[in-house]
């Protein structure tokens, strides 16, 4: 454990928001905090760049709660996805310096944020209804320190509105691109642009659309070279990804 991180217990344990045995514990740790029902990777951010994340779905409001308390004195900001308005509140009935995005259903407690990257995410959706994905990259990508455009609603049933905002999305160091439906958005997109391209398929659509499995398919056999494609609607996978890449890009300024 670094230096800044040892004072950052420290000051945990002066405000009383960390016990004395808690902090002794975790610089003592063998890479992980046993919570019993989860295992806090507290060296993640070592290894591979970026802390720990915690996926809120299937968890209950106290096991997010134990794990959020166990992060505090490893990491500074603290992300936590898939997380529905009732459990977020009860969440926050503890832990009230979580903020709740309720577009993206991310709990977030920016303990320390981070200087924004010159170089943007463009997050691009096909439709409104695709905003939730779009909202949950986009928070992602922001907690992380990127710099992002949201371009929303240039779906291909109206494509003069994505012409009349392809400077912008082009201007971008990555692009993230969002659809339901078809899914065939991103093989317009990367087209047109000579940046990578990130698709997320969404589980907008009709009956055929199953879920997003048409847009997945449809982005996965894409014409379109330079586009890597994660799940459907996983979001989060695709800010996550972006963030890497542009923080290369900034790198190599």
């Amino acid at each position: 454990m670094d230096a800044e991180k040892i004072k950052e217990l420290l000051k945990l344990v002066s405000e009383q928001k960390l016990s004395p045995e808690d902090a002794a514990e975790t610089i003592h740790n063998d890479g992980f905090t046993d919570l019993g029902f989860a295992k806090i990777d507290t060296e993640r951010g070592q290894r591979t760049g970026m802390p720990e994340i915690v996926y809120g779905e299937g968890k209950t409001a106290d096991q997010i709660i134990g794990i959020v308390e166990a992060m505090l004195g490893e990491q500074n900001n603290i992300l936590v996805t898939r997380v529905d308005g009732k459990k977020a509140a009860a969440v926050r009935t503890k832990l009230p310096h979580l903020h709740y995005d309720t577009a993206s259903e991310i709990l977030l407690w920016e303990r320390n944020p981070q200087m924004k990257t010159q170089g943007k995410i463009a997050i691009v959706t096909a439709g409104t209804s695709d905003l939730k994905v779009a909202e949950e990259a986009a928070i992602t990508a922001e907690a992380f320190g990127n710099s992002v455009d949201r371009i929303y609603d240039v779906g291909v049933a109206g494509i003069h509105r994505l012409f009349a905002r392809l400077e912008q999305i082009r201007a971008a160091q990555v692009v993230i691109v969002i659809a339901g439906m078809e899914g065939a958005l991103a093989s317009v997109v990367g087209g047109l642009v000579s940046t990578p391209i990130i698709a997320v398929p969404t589980s907008v659509g009709y009956g055929t659309a199953f879920n997003g499995l048409a847009a997945l398919l449809t982005m996965l056999n894409s014409c379109a070279t330079g586009i890597t494609v994660v799940n459907i609607d996983n979001g989060f996978g695709a800010g996550y990804a972006a963030s890497k890449i542009n923080h290369l890009a900034e790198a190599a300024k």
